[in-house]
């Protein structure tokens, strides 16, 4: 291996002990394990997490898991990127250092302790949060100390306080197991607080209740508890509130509030509780504003609520839903395009002004494109029936002018068999 200088793709040379033996790119956090070795922060754990007790180097067995910072190395290296900043070389930044698990066994001591001052408990769980944001790592080391149901027992212990509310925003950063699940659907008294929560006067407070009512949801297997809570009066009405507030000011609330309500909506029985909150009129008005993970999540439960009269009668009062779903059926990905044919199946089922809102909308080109694409089976049997279904509804000269698609002559063929 060489130890002087190798060129990079831009012309750009690196010190050779500036890279990381594993990765051979340049360190970021240069650590230094038992052997003297020095490896990336990332790498090494990566070596290790996969099961190797040996320096990728020499061999030797670790004798400890230890990562020492090698600061003085990662200021060269800051510097090295400093001095090359001419050529496009950006300065990495000073890595913070993980979580330690006695500071944060602590931290959660003097949190969950009840004979502590409220402010030193408070101090506690805004550390807490803070380590949390900074890294997947951190909140591992957290969860790992029992931190969920210290969390769960301070949040619910601590009923419209703000201890209450500092340990909510801290407990929706983890995923929770099925029984913590469970002890929250299963209480009424719980459910209550939290649907109370989605009122709050504090935006942050309302996103983060929404969060533990999508974790708790859709982290509980039983249809009979997951019930309960979409019965629970105005819960649908406190999500979708939340769900109306500006994007630019409140980026987590469009996604948490579709997150929930997708969970909530699973429950086929409470679907019309859904509807008569305003699910339809909000997730078409927002639908433009969802980023691709939480589009596909929004046409999911749009189908679902299609699949309710109420839901058929509101979506298709909505003068925007048939033109919106035929102009995105193929622009999110093959999930959104399942999502949305099956909405158009259902709402052109039940309506006939949906028919013909569909065909002025361009839906005939879009249905030949998808069933000459390669998205899934089951997008694909939605689209022939939707074609079959309308075939009565096309212009005279719609499906002769076709000719743009190969493929089109076998369409026609199996709309008119």
């Amino acid at each position: 291996m060489p130890g002087s200088l190798e060129p990079l793709d831009l012309g750009v040379q690196i010190p050779y002990h500036f890279r990381c033996p594993i990765s051979l790119e340049l360190m970021c956090d240069p650590v230094t394990v038992s052997t003297g070795q020095t490896y990336d922060r990332a790498s090494i754990e990566s070596w290790v997490a996969t099961g190797n007790t040996t320096c990728p180097v020499t061999r030797a067995p670790l004798t400890d898991f230890t990562l020492i910072p090698n600061h003085t190395l990662r200021r060269l290296i800051q510097d090295w990127c400093v001095a090359n900043r001419s050529l496009g070389v950006e300065r990495i930044p000073t890595p913070k250092q993980p979580a330690d698990p006695a500071l944060v066994r602590s931290l959660l001591t003097q949190a969950s302790s009840e004979s502590n001052a409220t402010h030193s408990r408070l101090t506690a769980l805004r550390r807490l949060r803070g380590l949390a944001r900074d890294s997947d790592k951190n909140r591992s080391v957290i969860s790992s100390l029992n931190a969920r149901e210290i969390l769960l027992q301070v949040v619910f212990a601590n009923m419209d306080s703000e201890l209450s509310h500092e340990s909510l925003a801290l407990l929706v950063m983890f995923p929770l197991g099925e029984s913590e699940c469970v002890s929250v659907v299963s209480d009424s008294d719980r459910i209550a607080y939290l649907s109370r929560l989605l009122f709050h006067s504090s935006i942050d407070v309302r996103i983060n209740s929404a969060a533990l009512i999508e974790i708790v949801v859709a982290g509980t297997r039983s249809p009979e508890l997951r019930a309960q809570v979409s019965n629970v009066d105005e819960i649908f009405e406190g999500v979708i509130e939340i769900m109306k507030n500006p994007i630019s000011s409140y980026p987590r609330a469009l996604k948490i509030g579709v997150k929930a309500l997708f969970a909530l909506c699973l429950v086929k029985q409470t679907r019309t509780k859904a509807v008569s909150a305003g699910a339809a009129e909000t997730l078409i008005d927002r639908l433009s504003d969802f980023e691709k993970c939480d589009a596909e999540r929004a046409l999911a439960t749009i189908e679902l609520l299609c699949r309710v009269p109420a839901g058929c009668a509101a979506f298709a009062a909505h003068a925007l839903t048939v033109p919106l779903l035929v102009k995105i059926i193929l622009k999110i990905s093959d999930r959104a395009t399942e999502y949305a044919a099956g909405a158009l199946l259902s709402l052109c089922s039940e309506s006939e002004m949906s028919q013909r809102d569909a065909v002025a909308a361009g839906v005939l080109t879009q249905l030949l494109l998808l069933v000459q694409s390669d998205c899934t089976d089951r997008a694909k049997r939605k689209a022939q029936l939707l074609l079959k279904l309308l075939r009565d509804s096309w212009p005279e000269d719609s499906i002769g002018n076709s000719d743009d698609f190969p493929c089109s002559e076998v369409v026609i063929r199996f709309c008119c068999s």
